[in-house]
């Protein structure tokens, strides 16, 4: 006997008119309708069908807890599982007996639904076929008559359970934006609209296509009223966005100017506790901060700041942009990792600056952050205590052969050497040749510090030897510190390097 077909059927957000011709056809022609509820009886999938399931054999999946806590072992989480686990087990008796099992899902079954978590279970062994349905989000944008993304902006879907700075920080990234599962958590989502800016282009639209549809600005909103079934709408004709795209990016009148600058600034390896006071309170005063995604993603979220996150290897493209933002009277702050001078931005944007003339008027003012090579010396003692070189094993911007003269150059010189990049998946082999060639000119036993994530929760400090130094343990997220002659372990595993040198006798 052949198996029976799972139809995962979205119909829609809440107007039985929403429904797709197919969903119809389907549902009609049903002997099992399944669907997943809050508490006995109160499914709003089933409600938006009721008319059509007379005489029809139907499974309630009724959820074990929806918000608060739960008295299972294993959590809201492991609650959850052994429920889908469960639910699973129901809609598979009738599958494996040759019955077409309907399953419900309010809204599109794929967008935040639990019919994945079905799906998830039942589509290896049995035929499921989907039927897309008008999500809320549609519906919601309908109510509202509120286009949310034109052209090239991007939309963003959000969870308001999300933490508030990263929902905050994600709001001010997007032109459009969604926020999705409100209800208790709407204060906080407030709050993040907020921070982000962009509460005066929210809109609240709570039961969409329904009866009880209701529309209003988030700032009207009483918390104490929000249902989970609601969600807010962020429009990507708002100001922050048109200044995004440099709309509003004209240069200032000479009664309105004020310095055409640019703060290229460190953040420092990683705890908030290392970022200067001077460097937090530039970030605290600019319009736009500028730089790698993971360091633009450091600096907390707050009304009227504009977030510029680009890839990693766009250095000169992100100085330009800063440079254009400061020429047309933009406060703007491009942000590194550690030290913006080591290794960093700086460097690229007075390189941009040299590009164009244009450029001459913005003053680049640079502020110190600390650097990693500092962060992993102090972890490891005083390895810089005496004279030391720093260097990065990357070859993106510079050939692999003066990477080797340099490196024989250091050795030769009897220096400490810090190294950054060490080893990447695009560059496996050249850490362990940059080992031979140390070892030429160094001893076996020179203490090697790895440093892994200073400052983070997850750092690590390793020291070890140069001749036993095993480079496959290396990556991007180290720094390597190579001692000298006059690099010493102490008794009690710190690693320090004396100011002193002896005088040649020669």
């Amino acid at each position: 006997m052949s198996t029976g077909i799972l139809y995962g059927i979205g119909v829609g957000p809440g107007d039985p008119e929403l429904l797709t011709l197919k969903a119809v056809r389907l549902i009609d022609r049903a002997g099992i309708i399944a669907y997943h509820s809050g508490r006995p009886g109160s499914s709003n999938a089933r409600a938006i069908v009721a008319d059509r399931l007379d005489g029809k054999v139907e499974e309630e999946l009724v959820y074990p807890v929806t918000t608060g806590t739960v008295q299972h072992p294993g959590g809201y989480a492991g609650a959850m599982e052994e429920f889908y686990e469960a639910s699973a087990s129901r809609l598979a008796a009738h599958l494996a007996a040759g019955r077409d099992v309907v399953l419900l899902s309010e809204g599109d079954p794929l967008f935040y639904g639990s019919f994945m978590y079905m799906y998830d279970r039942l589509s290896a062994d049995y035929r499921v076929e989907i039927v897309p349905g008008v999500t809320s989000m549609a519906a919601a944008t309908a109510t509202a008559a509120m286009p949310l993304v034109r052209q090239a902006d991007v939309l963003t879907v959000l969870p308001g359970t999300l933490p508030e700075p990263e929902l905050a920080r994600r709001l001010a990234d997007t032109e459009g934006a969604v926020i999705m599962k409100l209800g208790r958590t709407f204060p906080a989502v407030r709050r993040a609209l907020e921070s982000a800016g962009r509460l005066d282009d929210a809109v609240f639209v709570e039961r969409a296509s329904t009866d009880r549809e209701r529309l209003l600005p988030v700032s009207e909103v009483d918390p104490a009223s929000v249902p989970y079934f609601s969600v807010i709408l962020v429009g990507g004709d708002s100001a922050p966005s048109r200044r995004r795209h440099g709309e509003a990016s004209k240069p200032l009148s000479d009664s309105e100017s004020r310095a055409q600058e640019v703060y290229v600034v460190g953040l420092g390896p990683g705890p908030d506790e290392w970022m200067t006071p001077e460097v937090s309170q530039v970030l605290a005063e600019v319009d736009h901060v500028i730089g790698y995604a993971p360091y633009v993603n450091r600096v907390p979220q707050r009304p009227g700041l504009l977030r510029h996150s680009s890839g990693n290897t766009v250095e000169v493209d992100r100085g330009r942009l800063a440079l254009d933002l400061a020429v047309s009277g933009e406060r703007v702050a491009v942000v590194s990792g550690g030290d913006a001078g080591v290794f960093g931005m700086a460097s690229a944007v007075f390189e941009a600056q040299a590009t164009d003339p244009a450029y001459d008027v913005v003053h680049v003012r640079v502020l110190p952050g600390l650097s990693a090579v500092q962060a992993v010396a102090a972890r490891a003692g005083a390895p810089i205590g005496g004279d030391f070189a720093v260097m990065s094993l990357s070859d993106r911007l510079k050939p692999w052969s003066v990477i080797e003269e340099r490196l024989r150059a250091v050795a030769t010189a009897d220096l400490v050497l810090a190294i950054y990049n060490p080893r990447s998946r695009a560059r496996p082999h050249q850490l362990a040749d940059a080992q031979r060639i140390m070892l030429e000119h160094k001893d076996s036993p020179t203490p090697v510090i790895i440093g892994r994530d200073a400052g983070r929760t997850d750092e690590s400090l390793v020291v070890t030897t140069l001749g036993e130094l095993d480079p496959e343990t290396v990556d991007m997220k180290c720094l390597l510190i190579i001692g000298s002659s006059a690099t010493r372990v102490s008794a009690g595993g710190a690693v320090w390097t004396a100011r002193s040198v002896a005088r040649s006798t020669s």
